[in-house]
């Protein structure tokens, strides 16, 4: 569960309210098993930050956690969830790679489809550096010439091509597209209201990489 809070009187009113319904229903938080993390706007920084306790238990201040596979880190940055994704993909690809290495072009196909092709999350995106993202894609063509035992330097986009196989900025743009018709479907109003405003980062993120594509939205 996570709460969000525009302060931190704002915060210490709902962990009160937490605490009295586990209370009422026999239940207990675990606090040292919670954390908490301040955003920061710009360049802003807090020098000062009130104890903020959970059943009398001070919470651990930190700068990033691990959300539902997310992470999440005070700046906002998505450097640390697109390197995760790049560690994750190394090692299912030389996993693949090792225990697959005589199985047919069509069987390791079907297989990176499977096991290399989630890109978890990427649809959230939004705030990343160049060297970080690029990282990724090269890790993610180089994974699929290591499982055909293809050319180091042969062009990646021949070699979807010919294997019929999504690329990396294909997979980004169906996940975004994906992710963009549930939310504007949603009979959430809040989800439903936030695609309809056109300064919100994220919205014109995702406008940029269906809509221009090789227009350099990729690169922050």
């Amino acid at each position: 569960m996570v709460l969000l809070t525009p302060s931190i009187c704002a915060l210490m009113k709902l962990l009160r309210m937490c605490e009295q319904y586990a209370e009422t229903h026999g239940l207990r938080y675990n606090a040292t098993k919670s954390e908490l993390l301040i955003f920061k706007a710009g360049n802003k920084t807090y020098s000062n930050i009130p104890p903020v306790n959970l059943n009398g238990t001070p919470l651990q201040l930190v700068t990033q956690f691990k959300y539902l596979g997310h992470w999440v880190t005070d700046t906002l940055s998505d450097d640390t969830d697109i390197e995760r994704e790049r560690r994750a993909l190394a090692v299912r690809c030389n996993m693949l790679a090792r225990r697959f290495a005589r199985c047919t072009k069509q069987v390791k196909i079907m297989l990176f489809k499977a096991y290399c092709q989630s890109m978890y999350t990427c649809s959230l995106w939004t705030n990343y550096t160049q060297k970080v993202y690029r990282a990724l894609r090269v890790q993610y063509n180089n994974a699929f010439r290591v499982m055909l035992g293809l050319p180091r330097f042969c062009s990646a986009s021949g070699m979807f091509a010919e294997a019929r196989t999504d690329s990396f900025e294909t997979i980004v743009r169906k996940r975004i597209f994906s992710l963009r018709r549930r939310v504007r479907g949603s009979d959430n109003m809040y989800l439903s209201a936030l695609t309809e405003r056109v300064d919100c980062p994220i919205v014109v993120h995702w406008m940029k990489v269906l809509i221009m594509p090789n227009s350099g939205a990729y690169e922050k």
